[in-house]
């Protein structure tokens, strides 16, 4: 079974990483690209979806539920493939630049991957 984790682009690069790819649609600040491997910014949410919820972080639910429902874009239907290709391949770690480690993107998309996409079920 291949690893796959989530991590805050800000904190240091390890072995067990295995391929790094930034989720976030905006890249981060004072981020040098070494830091990645690669970028799949149409797995992030929309700009209009990523800025709701930062305007109001408790609708995490309903977040996640738009954030799902965005998922089935032809765009994100695509990164999301080759997504599978490298998780097919070794072990890989989603970043995020996001302060909130519990509630964010890639938190969302790693739950939505694993199947638990209803947040109503959690």
């Amino acid at each position: 079974m291949t690893q796959l984790s989530i991590k805050r682009i800000y904190e240091p690069a390890s072995p067990q990483d295995g391929t790094r790819i930034l989720v976030d649609r905006l890249w981060p600040r004072g981020v040098t690209k070494d830091r990645v491997d690669l970028w799949l910014k149409d797995l992030a949410p929309s700009d209009a979806l990523r800025h709701e919820f930062h305007g109001h972080p408790d609708q995490w639910q309903t977040f996640r539920a738009a954030y799902a429902a965005e998922l089935g874009s032809a765009p994100a239907q695509a990164a999301l493939a080759v997504l599978r290709d490298r998780i097919a391949a070794g072990p890989v770690t989603l970043l995020y630049a996001a302060k909130d480690e519990t509630r964010n993107n890639a938190e969302a998309l790693l739950l939505w991957l694993d199947g638990r996409a209803d947040p109503v079920q959690e």
